[in-house]
């Protein structure tokens, strides 16, 4: 974070800096207090003191030692920076969105000072900030703003990397049909002036030229099959590959990267994109280097051949290229929002096909066929303009380049008509005119071919460039976990200027089992998330066995975690294999002890095909419960050192989730588990529970402890058996 601008020098005249103070944070603020924009205005924390300097003067200076807390409060279109004096609020400054992450670290900043905690302070880190632009990076290894500036040759020189060898087995494919493809007129021509329109013309001369030109046609013919399939062969070898990392990207990246995203959106990365790729180098790529060559070759011929004749079919060349630039950006524009609507409709039908029983439950079907048609509808619109907008600007495109074989065939003819050409000279140059022209028609459409290239790379790098993390080098490896779990100021928000969670203080003790209750929302999903490293915490540190979890090899770690959750996840396969994921190497009689550990053994058995049963997609051929055991067991066959349950009994009838219960007790003997349970009963047995409540960890203690405070705990469990009688 970019917490400490250059202050003006006339502000710093006004800090009153004792022996060992330092200024931790200044940074400016662009709302003053009247409401106003200001661009002249700054925060700086010291040691012990806030001063706020607005519009140029020292507005006021807060002392430290005064405040009992700091809050950054997000309201719309901004936020407020206060601090709490006692049992009231003072405001300090105002400031747009762009700054809402950016206070919202410093009121953790302040509070940490508040505390004296000064070491942790100076910890902190900032924002990279771009050499080029000057703009912050962040969380990223380059500038997003100037990755896109030249960026599409590197990334294709990148992409293409890996393939030096076939690529330039096609560049020597393309030379040659460039060389047979330019031979073939002055064949033409020769046979024209030397044979044909000559008394002494044989036919054995004419039946050679005929033989060579046979010939060249032949070597063009299976010259291009060469191309055309080693090419294709090529695409469809890089599409394979960038699937493949794409998809193996994809499983390592954070979910708050994957959250951001619709999983249509991502699917269209994986397959769509990637297929555009093959498409490019079957369709245009094969010819990009043949069209180039012969169009510089065709150039030089033609000037040799007859340089003013040259110049005059040169004239129309200008306004196509002026035409094709004026409406480059344009071409970009609209291709690239057809990708956008064309993610639209796929984020869609992935949604409505998922959550289908929820659409048949409510009766929703003619209300999503309309929404998904009002998408589909809005893709075909934009895709039909850009194809109206295509099949006008191509025949106009080739319309302007036609009239310069008029223009040759013009002046060529009259001097032939004047003896000052022949006419096997004209022929060629004829030919060479249409080839030009030919191929800069074909360099007309390039710009449509290479605008679906660079939105596909640039969709395609946008996953791969997460990719660029440096290696953290105090990582540990091959770590065994005996379960102590420290949670020590950890502050987490999955928006960073609105946390979650804030200043977590427990120590778990390596065999503990630890309950956590609350209202719906305070966050206790979230402590969970951090437990199993699905995010990480904004501010102070989750230790695992006194070693920071970011600091823990993710492969080590999880392998010693087991995890149930609250919406069970099967995928599509077989039973055994469902329960074999959290370890693939277990043996069938592991698998069947864990089976029947989670009461799951004789459910599995009275299956049409026992373990080999195939469960459908997500699990949809069990009953909730039958899904709930099978993950119980799961986590059982890990073996876990720590281990998770997230309402791990709710969708169990009562017989079956007394069983697991006790099946559970056996389980965590020895383990650190934390357990989520909003039926408190079933916690009554844990060594502590932690209630969460306002984003902080409110109560904690023993069952009896908790109900002889009589707080939230307390209260909780009146209103559960209250509402247990009332039902009974």
């Amino acid at each position: 974070m970019i917490l400490k601008y250059n202050l003006p020098e006339s502000y710093k005249s006004n800090i009153d800096l004792s022996e060992g103070e330092k200024i931790y944070y200044s940074v400016p603020f662009d709302i003053d207090s009247d409401g106003n924009v200001t661009s002249d205005s700054y925060l700086a924390v010291t040691t012990s003191k806030i001063y706020v300097f607005e519009n140029g003067s020292l507005k006021n200076v807060t002392s430290i030692s005064e405040c009992t807390e700091a809050l950054s409060e997000v309201n719309v279109g901004g936020g407020i920076l206060l601090v709490k004096k006692g049992n009231s609020d003072h405001y300090l400054v105002r400031y747009s969105a762009k700054h809402l992450s950016r206070y919202a670290y410093i009121s953790r900043g302040i509070n940490i000072l508040i505390s004296g905690r000064f070491e942790e302070v100076e910890s902190h880190e900032y924002e990279k900030i771009c050499p080029k632009c000057g703009r912050v990076i962040p969380g990223t290894k380059y500038c997003p703003h100037c990755s896109k500036e030249g960026g599409f040759v590197k990334s294709f020189l990148k992409m293409s990397a890996p393939y030096k060898k076939q690529f330039f087995g096609i560049y020597i494919l393309m030379v040659l049909a460039s060389v047979t493809t330019l031979l073939n007129p002055e064949i033409q021509k020769h046979l024209i002036n030397n044979v044909l329109t000559k008394e002494n013309g044989s036919m054995g001369e004419a039946l050679l030229c005929l033989a060579l030109m046979f010939l060249l046609s032949i070597g063009i013919v299976v010259v291009n099959v060469l191309k055309s399939y080693y090419s294709t062969k090529l695409g469809a070898l890089i599409s394979k590959d960038l699937r493949a990392k794409l998809f193996a990207k994809l499983q390592h990246l954070p979910l708050t990267f994957i959250n951001d995203r619709k999983p249509g959106e991502l699917l269209n990365r994986v397959m769509h994109d990637t297929r555009h790729i093959r498409e490019f180098m079957e369709m245009t790529f094969c010819n990009l280097f043949t069209v180039f060559f012969i169009f510089l070759c065709d150039i030089v011929f033609m000037l040799v051949l007859d340089w003013k004749l040259a110049l005059a079919s040169f004239f129309f060349i200008p306004f196509a290229v002026v035409l094709t630039i004026a409406f480059r950006k344009t071409i970009h524009r609209r291709f690239h929002l057809q990708y956008k609507k064309d993610d639209a409709v796929s984020a869609n039908l992935q949604d409505v096909i998922t959550g289908m029983g929820v659409v048949k439950s409510y009766g929703r079907e003619d209300r999503e066929s309309a929404k998904f048609k009002k998408l589909s509808d809005e893709y075909c619109r934009v895709q039909t303009n850009n194809e109206c907008f295509w099949a006008v600007f191509s025949p106009l495109l080739g319309l302007i380049l036609g009239g310069g074989v008029f223009v040759v065939i013009w002046f060529g003819g009259n001097e032939v008509l004047k003896e000052q050409m022949d006419f096997g000279k004209l022929y060629q140059f004829i030919c060479y005119t249409a080839l030009l022209y030919q191929y800069i028609s074909w360099m007309a459409d390039f710009p449509r071919a290479i605008t679906d290239l660079v939105s596909c790379l640039e969709r395609i790098n946008d996953v791969l460039a997460q990719d660029d993390i440096e290696e953290n080098p105090n990582e540990v490896k091959n770590l065994q976990i005996s379960g102590e779990v420290v949670f020590d100021h950890a502050t987490f928000g999955y928006k960073s200027y609105k946390p979650v969670l804030e200043d977590i203080n427990v120590t778990v003790k390596p065999g503990e089992m630890i309950g956590i209750v609350g209202a719906s929302g305070t966050g206790k999903s979230t402590l969970i998330n951090l437990l199993m490293g699905l995010y990480e915490i904004d501010d102070g540190n989750l230790l695992i066995d006194g070693v920071d979890i970011r600091n823990i090899n993710p492969d080590t770690y999880h392998s010693q975690i087991g995890v149930v959750l609250q919406e069970t996840f099967l995928f599509s396969g077989t039973i055994l294999n469902n329960i074999k994921f959290a370890r693939p190497d277990a043996t069938y009689e592991e698998v069947i002890r864990a089976a029947k550990l989670a009461n799951a053994h004789e459910f599995i058995l009275n299956t049409p095909d026992g373990y080999n049963t195939y469960v459908g997609e997500k699990g949809h051929n069990l009953s909730g419960g039958e899904r709930q055991r099978i993950a119980i067991a799961r986590a059982i066959l890990n073996d876990p050192r720590i281990l998770i349950l997230d309402e791990a009994t709710a969708s169990l009838d009562t017989e079956s989730e007394y069983m697991i219960q006790k099946a559970l007790e056996n389980l965590t003997r020895g383990k650190t588990t934390f357990a989520i349970a909003h039926r408190l009963s079933t916690l009554q047995n844990a060594d502590r529970i932690m209630v969460i409540d306002g984003r902080h960890i409110s109560e904690i203690g023993t069952h009896e402890e908790l109900i002889a405070q009589k707080g939230i705990y307390y209260n909780l469990l009146k209103a559960q058996l209250s509402m247990q009688n009332q039902t009974a």
